[in-house]
């Protein structure tokens, strides 16, 4: 037995060693990498190691329920000012003790809430619980673990219960039932989880990769060759997929919402809408969806590296069964350009949607947003439409290329944007194509969503005054990527690296405070948004002087006074101002420092009570419709009889475009242009 032990413990170290050896050799390989081609390289310091150490902690243990105090103590005086001394050194032992540790306190943590469920919760001990809007600091005691938990669970226990029934004397008479329902559910989930965290031997060098690369700017990212497809896949409207729609129900299940009938998953004439996906497996490794993250779960089915995916599923009344589903080359519903008629006053509009700006990397048919874009718009105008909406809301960005492309197409001539690498050098990017495609007004939707190429191409068609900008500003990212291998003749690991900023062409950059539109049209939840600003390691905004010559379409004051005019409806406006009031009460909820909170039954029902109000009042304004006549362009109506399968996909945009009351003050606009010009 002493011989096993001492083989068991030499096998470990030396499986140890060699990890970190590798993560080492790893980490030096994307410094050389960074250092050369990264567009703001910065120095291997004391600042670095704060960075990594501070997010891998807060990773592990978001809400400090798991290190001690006295550990985190330790650690942070080893490791939070010298990693980059151990990186330095090839040294990387600071992650197997880090981890080590981390899963020591899980097993302990598994052992109290087996014991917690064995026994009753007092729900008479008067607790409370205090909220933090950020990271707070390590407290926990080696004596207070057992209370920590227990007040953990009777405050999601108490969350669940209330969440899930309308009648505070229902839950009062029946509590003792409901709880132990609720009780046996959710500690079975954090045992599944801690167990899956346990068993499972997780490369959490790949989280020291990213947080070395994220020091940097927050886009550059380490990619395996799993993340490397996906991400590329996400920038193009055809991609490998199962072809289904998965979604969460109300007891937290994964459910099959919909099913493509020219995806595989339909073709296998076992699964059908409404199955509970029990587990997933790539025929490597398998996920029990139930206490796995989505991130895990969505990483497992959407990696083109994975192309059989096993499924196993339980349908009523229990029944539980496997499908094997080899994935297919679909087109991508919604990431792909469409476009509608809009009619109003007997005169006609078009509205064209760009979900992203997508792609052909792997150059199999050469069309990307662009050509679709185009392609749209000139099925539109055989219809004499009198003018434009173009729909960037939602748009995170994508192909650069794709970008300067659409506007080349929109602006007759001249130079549409400045870029700069690491060597100061100063580039301008001019008018690929002489000429418009279309020649009319146009107006550009833009939201708090909105980023990268969108802002690229909504800044061009702002500073030629070529489209009224409307909406909410941008997210803020002003710089360009590329993804590189870590090593040139090895194709396994790459970075994401940004490599380029990029300017308007008056010199100004929107870098950290976005495009901001010419008229603001208020939009819910647009004061949470997370913008490039908040995070830490963003670049500032700064300009360049520049003395380009462009020709705008329309002048300024011409511009100003449309803008004018719009910005007077819209204050007032019922349907923004409602916006203005439902998002002030979201503020208060998300925002606010929220005071301690006793955990009794009576608290959590009213606070449910009155969030279930609020998202209510949500909900019924978000359905509201606007009241314009959409339908589809002659020409896109015949392709519909060509290809009746994408019939259920036209009615699902149609009937959301029915929904969306930026059109109408989009219309206002430019029938405004119109009558003015």
């Amino acid at each position: 037995m002493r011989k096993i032990a001492l083989i068991l413990f030499l096998t470990t170290f030396s499986l140890f060693a060699q990890n970190e050896t590798e993560t080492c050799e790893i980490l030096s390989k994307i410094n050389t990498l960074i250092q050369s081609e990264h567009i703001y390289p910065k120095p291997i310091d004391d600042s670095l190691s704060v960075f990594i150490f501070d997010n891998f902690i807060n990773e592990l243990d978001p809400s400090r329920n798991i290190f001690l105090k006295s550990e985190y103590e330790t650690l942070s005086k080893k490791y939070r000012l010298h990693i980059d001394d151990f990186i330095n050194a090839k040294n990387c032992s600071f992650l197997p003790e880090i981890i080590a540790v981390y899963k020591n306190d899980l097993s302990r943590n598994k052992s109290f809430l087996e014991k917690i469920n064995n026994l009753d919760i007092d729900y008479e001990l008067k607790d409370t619980v205090r909220f933090y809007k950020k990271h707070f600091p390590f407290y926990l005691q080696e004596n207070q673990v057992e209370k920590v938990l227990t007040k953990k669970i009777k405050y999601e226990i108490l969350n669940d219960v209330a969440s899930k029934h309308k009648n505070l004397d229902s839950i009062k008479t029946n509590f003792k039932t409901l709880e132990l329902t609720s009780k046996k559910a959710i500690i079975e989930n954090e045992l599944c989880k801690i167990n899956t965290l346990l068993q499972k031997e997780t490369d959490y060098s790949e989280n020291i990769f990213n947080y070395f690369c994220n020091y940097f700017d927050p886009h550059t990212r380490y990619f395996n060759i799993n993340a490397k497809s996906s991400f590329l896949a996400s920038l193009s409207k055809e991609h490998l997929s199962l072809g289904m729609n998965v979604s969460l129900n109300e007891k937290k299940e994964i459910i099959v919402y919909e099913l493509n009938p020219n995806g595989p998953a339909f073709q296998t004439g076992k699964i059908k809408k409404g199955d509970q996906i029990v587990s997933i497996s790539n025929l490597k490794e398998t996920v029990d969806v139930s206490c796995a993250t989505l991130d895990l779960i969505s990483n497992m089915i959407t990696s083109d590296t994975n192309k059989k995916i096993k499924l196993t599923l339980k349908r009523t009344p229990g029944k539980i069964f496997d499908v094997l589903v080899e994935k297919q080359l679909l087109k991508d519903e919604e990431n792909t350009v469409y476009s509608f008629i809009i009619e109003h006053k007997n005169e006609k509009f078009g509205y064209i949607k760009i979900p992203s700006f997508y792609t052909d990397y792997d150059r199999n048919s050469g069309k990307g947003c662009a050509e679709d874009a185009a392609l749209e718009a000139l099925k539109l105008q055989k219809d004499n439409i009198k003018g434009l909406i173009i729909d960037l809301t939602d748009n995170g960005g994508g192909s650069i290329d794709e970008a300067i492309k659409l506007a080349g197409m929109l602006i007759d001539s001249g130079p549409i944007s400045i870029i700069t690498d690491n060597k100061k050098i100063q580039m301008a990017i001019n008018d690929p194509y002489e000429g418009m495609i279309y020649k009319d007004p146009i107006v550009l939707l833009i939201n708090s969503n909105s980023a990268s190429a969108s802002e690229f191409f909504a800044s061009i068609m702002q500073d030629y005054n070529r489209a009224l900008l409307i909406g909410t500003s941008t997210i803020g990212k002003a710089t360009m990527q590329t993804i590189l291998p870590l090593e040139k003749d090895k194709n396994n690991i790459f970075i994401k690296l940004t490599i380029n900023k990029f300017y308007r062409i008056t010199g100004k950059s929107d870098q950290a405070v976005g495009i901001i539109p010419n008229v603001h049209l208020p939009e819910l939840f647009e004061t949470i948004y997370s913008k490039e600003i908040n995070s830490p390691t963003a670049f500032k905004n700064d300009s360049l002087l520049v003395n380009l010559e462009f020709k705008p379409y329309s002048d300024d004051t011409f511009v100003q006074k449309i803008a004018k005019e719009s910005m007077e409806r819209v204050a007032v406006n019922s349907y923004f101002n409602e916006i203005k009031n439902l998002n002030s009460k979201l503020e208060n909820i998300l925002k606010q420092p929220k005071p301690p909170m006793p955990l009794t039954i009576d608290v959590f029902f009213k606070e449910q009570k009155e969030l279930n109000f609020l998202w209510e009042d949500i909900h019924a304004f978000d359905s509201k419709t606007n009241g314009l006549d959409i339908h589809n362009s002659n020409l896109n109506q015949f392709l519909l009889t060509l290809y009746p399968l994408e019939k259920t996909t036209n009615q699902f945009q149609l009937e959301t475009l029915k929904k969306n009351h930026y059109l109408n003050e989009a219309i206002t606009i430019l029938e405004n242009y119109n009558s003015k010009k």
